[in-house]
Order: C-alpha cells, then structure tokens, then sequence
C-alpha cells in the first residue's frame, strides 16, 4: 500500500496550497508477474503494462490472473486514484491466445461460462483508462472497451475479427462496440472483420482522443493523476453516475444520478470542496 499522505502547504498567489505527496510500501515490495509489469507512481496513479511481446501481448488465462490480481490490489488500494493500463508500442492486446482456445469444446465453454471472467476488469470501482498503442483487436479491443477511458496513439487500430477465425466476439464486442460506434458501422466491422483506425475511433467516439504514439503512456499518465487528485469517494460516484447511462432509461438514470448528487452532501470532500471555491484556494481532499 502506499504510505499514509504527506501534506505540507505553500503560499502561492495569496492563498494557501495543500500539496499531497505518496510513498510507497510493502505491499507491492517483491511482486512480480510472468504476464505484465507495473509500477505505482508517488502521485496516487497506478500504472500496468501487459507483456507478453511474442505473442504480440494475446490474452490467455495466466495473463488473466496476472492482470486480475494487480488490478484488484490497486483497486482495494485507497491511496491510488486511477489506473492506466497499457501494451506495447506494437500492439495493445491482439486478441486472444488461438492456440489456447482451438481445442476447446461447446460443453466445456459452456460449463465454465468462458470468458466471463474477463468482466472482473470492468468491475473495477477506481477510474480506468486504457492507453492504446498498435493492435487492439479482438479480445484486446474488448480489454479496452471495458476500462472507463480509452487514449489512442496515432497509430492505433481497433477492431473485432473474430468472424475470420469462424466465431464471434465473446468479451463484450458485439454489446460494447455497437453502443460506442453505432449499429450500422459495429455490424459492418463485426461482419468483415475490418480495422478501424485511431482518428476514425475518436470520431465516432470510441477513444476519448489521440495523442502522437511516443507521448500515449505519459499523456495517459497525466489524465490519471488529474483524476486521482480529485476526492476519491466523488470520483467513484461519479463513475457511477455515467456508467448507469448505459443501464438504465433517461428517466431512471436522471434520478439515479440525482440520489448519488444528493449523497455528496454527506462526505466532507463536498464541504472542503465548495468552502475552497468561496475561498479562491485549492481544496485539500480528505477523501471521505
């Protein structure tokens, strides 16, 4: 976990700004993964990066496990804010292991629910991003469509192939996809297997925006440290609130997000925040 925050104050411009700074600990010390590395960064921010460059990083089981436990640590960590999740410069994630799956048949798919665990990603409760450089295909593109902001590089390419290889998306494409692109050019590309490249993405609103390749992980990087120097209980209400757009009727979403507008005014984050605004300072978080 990352050690209890440290503030110290400075004057700046007449007022006083309360700077939070993290250290780490243990709980990250020694941890280590065949599938992806990590790093958490001082400012609340934690950062994953999938590594399996031989297989242009396909997703399999053990990249699954590997991913789901450092995520989850990160999530259940009440120090990190948000969390950026990475590939290669070569591919995000090009779909899934072929090789894992070919042999497998209906019964055991079935039985097993195969896939299913892959939702525990877009479960997770701290804000998401997914910085996407090269290949996002396939169950790679399904990755990204399940955190809560994509970042392309300029090179990027999104697409969901799997009728090439005689299946169909199992992670979310169909679902996902078809709300974030529109019926018509989701069927389109689900039907040929055709890519969809970065600036194309972003015009149809699947990638929040696109940023020259070289400066994708940083650029992702600075989002989240935004996002996690806000108050962490409002940020996740607010996650919340957008995520129900998805669920609900117009109707049933306005008054969800009214109740969770109306639980703000219990935490103290509100309180700090609106008295900093009258008092032209920056507001310091207490996260509760």
């Amino acid at each position: 976990m990352l050690a209890s925050t440290l503030r110290r104050s400075v004057k700046k411009n007449n007022f006083t700004v309360t700077l939070r700074t993290f250290c780490c600990t243990t709980q990250y010390k020694g941890l280590k993964y065949d599938n992806c590395n990590f790093e958490v960064k001082e400012y609340g921010v934690g950062l994953v990066t999938i590594n399996r460059p031989k297989a242009l990083n396909a997703l399999c089981d053990a990249l699954y496990q590997d991913l789901h436990d450092i995520i989850t640590k990160m999530d259940k960590d009440e120090k990190i804010g948000a969390i950026v999740l990475t590939g290669s410069d070569r591919a995000f994630a090009a779909g899934a292991d072929i090789k894992e799956m070919s042999d497998k048949i209906y019964p055991a798919t079935y039985s097993t629910d195969m896939l299913a665990w892959w939702e525990n990603i877009a479960k997770v409760r701290t804000p998401t991003i997914a910085a996407v450089n090269g290949f996002a295909l396939g169950g790679g593109c399904e990755l990204a469509m399940m955190c809560d902001i994509i970042l392309a590089g300029d090179k990027a390419q999104f697409g969901q192939p799997e009728i090439k290889l005689g299946t169909i998306p199992g992670m979310g494409g169909s679902q996902r996809f078809t709300r974030a692109v529109g019926k018509a050019r989701a069927m389109e590309m689900i039907l040929t297997g055709d890519f969809m490249k970065a600036d194309e993405a972003c015009t149809r609103g699947l990638v929040s925006r696109v940023v020259p390749s070289e400066e994708l992980v940083d650029d992702a990087l600075k989002t989240a440290k935004k996002i996690a120097g806000m108050s962490r209980p409002i940020a996740l209400l607010a996650k919340e609130a957008v995520n129900a757009a998805f669920e609900t009727t117009l109707d049933t979403g306005l008054r969800f997000e009214r109740r969770l507008f109306h639980s703000t005014f219990a935490t103290q984050d509100q309180k700090e925040g609106m008295s900093a605004f009258s008092e032209k300072r920056t507001p310091a978080w207490k996260h509760k």
